[in-house]
């Protein structure tokens, strides 16, 4: 049973919520059961700590309320957290893909990366400049899609061209210079780019895009969350699909 705060697997699990140190040692924390379950039948989890006896096949470490409590980040404490190993990244790249330029807000990574699971998006891809891929709230906000699905990080101003040059069609989102969503043939290979939650698409990367398109909304409502909206964008080109 580990009960001190100076114990050295509790300060390195804690040191582990630093980015750089995460980067570092290619390693994450996750919490709670379910993402624990789902990290494991990943094949990515490599030890648990606990209030309680669990077994994954791993390691687990026995630890008081307090040290939960020390360790966890969420307000209500789980009975278990783990330390997993970073993904190996499946370069393979299919018809449906969706690309995300400086979104920062993990909530919203994580969103999208669940809808991209929930509707055949064979690929999501982050710019340099979005928000860490093993950022907590990300993982959680994904509800352990993340673990399902091909999530890479890319320099987008050499993706994009890459894509075009295997005939990728590359669209952006713009209200007032885009093409019904609806409208879109779905048929070809299809890459979807949603920018940034205040500034939308970088111009850099606007400036390699093939067309705009957008979702058609009550004339009430100014613009969708970006989550949202990457929601509804994803749905309309899964259609291809059926």
């Amino acid at each position: 049973m580990i009960e001190s705060k100076e114990n050295k697997k509790i300060k390195y699990i804690k040191r582990l919520r630093e980015n750089k140190f995460m980067k570092e040692e290619k390693k994450f924390v996750v919490e709670g059961d379910h993402l624990v379950k789902e990290a494991y039948s990943a094949g990515i989890l490599l030890e648990t700590f606990s209030v309680k006896e669990v077994s994954y096949g791993v390691l687990n470490n026995l630890i008081t309320n307090n040290i939960m409590a020390n360790i966890s980040t969420l307000k209500s404490k789980p009975d278990v957290i783990a330390i997993c190993k970073f993904m190996d990244e499946n370069e393979k790249l299919g018809d449906k893909i969706i690309i995300l330029d400086n979104v920062q807000d993990p909530g919203n990574i994580g969103t999208i990366i669940r809808s991209a699971r929930a509707f055949n998006i064979n690929n999501v891809v982050l710019g340099l400049n979005c928000a860490s891929k093993y950022n907590d709230k990300l993982i959680r906000a994904s509800e352990g899609m993340i673990f399902k699905q091909s999530v890479l990080i890319k320099e987008l101003k050499y993706f994009i061209p890459y894509l075009k040059g295997l005939g990728y069609d590359v669209y952006g989102t713009d209200v007032s210079d885009g093409i019904d969503i609806r409208k879109v043939s779905k048929k070809r290979k299809i890459a979807l780019v949603m920018g940034n939650e205040g500034s939308g698409v970088s111009s850099d990367v606007k400036a390699l895009l093939d067309k705009n398109v957008y979702i058609k909304t009550s004339s009430d409502c100014e613009s969708l969350n970006v989550a949202a909206a990457a929601s509804i964008l994803m749905y309309e080109v899964a259609k291809g699909d059926e």
